[in-house]
């Protein structure tokens, strides 16, 4: 197989590589180790966001994939300890590992508290620089998304042909649920807002409206949203069973964002959400919960060629005729075709013509293919976390006028 690594005349990477990366189809591509010292696997995908790679990084969506940023210089305003999107800032990133183009230099920004490489070791990532990021995209968009094992050894010591034997026997992505591994573990609430210059993050005191979201590989800036609207927020894990989100009496649900196979994950959560669906409450889902809302009534998924993974991506809102630029990460999707006729598609992509979101006809019940909460990313899909809020003002309105006739 054709090796797609850069002439090391450019000096990148070092004449002894220190990291490498290989295919599943048996492609050997060398670099410079950055991160953790150590071998990991995945799906490899390419993300074409030219910003918020630490948000990226630490999005639980991208548990079991090796992310190659399309952007060049990745790394150069450092990390820090806010941008961060699994919930916990010292839980451990789903992300398999990450490959670069240009080495990683010193960080340029006056919120960075260190190097990217070293806060990518501390939170055990292993990546490789020094990569034709290009060449490696062409393949992806070829082929498709393909299994790889990424190594970082700083002694060069790499056995390529049991590397090659390794990557072709990895399981497809397609079958696996992969959210018990980035679900929370136990029942929490959360009361934190958005960030602002000058103060940081914020708290919402008390909340006029219970929202409980279903956490499938949940990211922060969703909760801090939904907790602007002016809500409490209580997160359940993936396991929880409808009689168990029902008894938090929620004036709203939030199906969230999680990595795998829809399907496989949809065998124990479809059930639970079909049963929250027959009680009326609004729902709103987005990305594995987009997908597995589309499941639950009636329709299929299926596996993509090479995925949306960037923060750039347009989508047209079929109710308003608008064109929003969204954040995405996903490899698989609704298919439109096996929609019921009480099912209407709202949304579409721009790239690709894929379906980007849904609705319920006659109940305040839809969702979304995209991140809306857009970290990283624009803030065009802001509105509809105020859609959402819309339903649940209504669904509680008629509520007390129900309850105003019983009475």
């Amino acid at each position: 197989m054709p090796d797609i690594s850069p002439d090391p005349a450019t000096g990148w990477p070092e004449a002894r590589p220190t990291a490498c990366l290989v295919l599943a189809d048996g492609t050997v591509i060398e670099g410079e180790g950055i991160g953790a010292i150590t071998t990991s696997t995945g799906e490899v995908c390419f993300n074409t966001a030219m910003t918020g790679y630490q948000e990226v990084l630490t999005d639980p969506s991208y548990a079991g994939q090796i992310i190659t940023f399309t952007f060049p210089h990745i790394g150069n305003v450092g990390a820090n300890e806010e941008d961060v999107e699994t919930v916990s800032p010292a839980q451990g990133s789903g992300v398999a590992g990450c490959v670069l183009r240009a080495p990683i230099g010193e960080a340029s920004n006056w919120r960075a508290t260190r190097r990217l490489d070293e806060w990518l070791k501390a939170r055990g990532i292993a990546g490789i620089t020094g990569v034709d990021t290009r060449a490696l995209t062409n393949r992806i968009r070829e082929k498709g998304m393909m299994n790889a094992v990424l190594v970082h050894d700083p002694a060069g010591n790499f056995d390529y042909e049991a590397l090659k034997r390794q990557a072709a026997a990895l399981p497809s992505m397609s079958g696996l649920d992969l959210v018990p591994g980035v679900t929370a573990a136990q029942r929490y609430d959360w009361s934190g807002t958005t960030w602002r210059l000058g103060s940081g993050y914020g708290q919402q005191e008390g909340g006029e409206y219970h929202i409980v979201a279903v956490d499938y590989g949940i990211k922060s800036n969703i909760l801090r949203l939904l907790a602007e609207e002016g809500c409490r927020v209580t997160v359940l894990p993936a396991s929880a069973s409808a009689e168990e989100v029902m008894a938090l009496q929620p004036d709203g649900i939030f199906l969230s964002n999680g990595p795998g196979d829809p399907a496989a994950t949809g065998a124990y959560a479809v059930p639970n959400i079909r049963k929250l669906i027959d009680t009326g409450t609004p729902i709103f889902g987005i990305c594995l919960g987009h997908q597995m809302l589309g499941l639950a009534l009636g329709g299929n998924t299926a596996k993509m060629h090479q995925g949306h993974h960037g923060a750039n991506h347009p989508v047209k809102d079929h109710t308003t005729g608008k064109v929003e630029i969204v954040s995405m990460n996903h490899g698989f999707a609704v298919e439109r075709d096996s929609l019921p006729p009480d099912v209407e598609e709202t949304h579409v992509s721009l790239f690709d013509g894929s379906n980007a979101g849904i609705r319920l006809k006659g109940k305040p019940i839809f969702s979304v293919q995209y991140h809306p909460e857009a970290s990283p990313g624009p803030q065009d899909s802001h509105y509809l976390f105020e859609r959402f809020m819309e339903n649940v003002r209504q669904a509680k309105k008629a509520q007390a006028s129900k309850a105003a006739v019983g009475a």
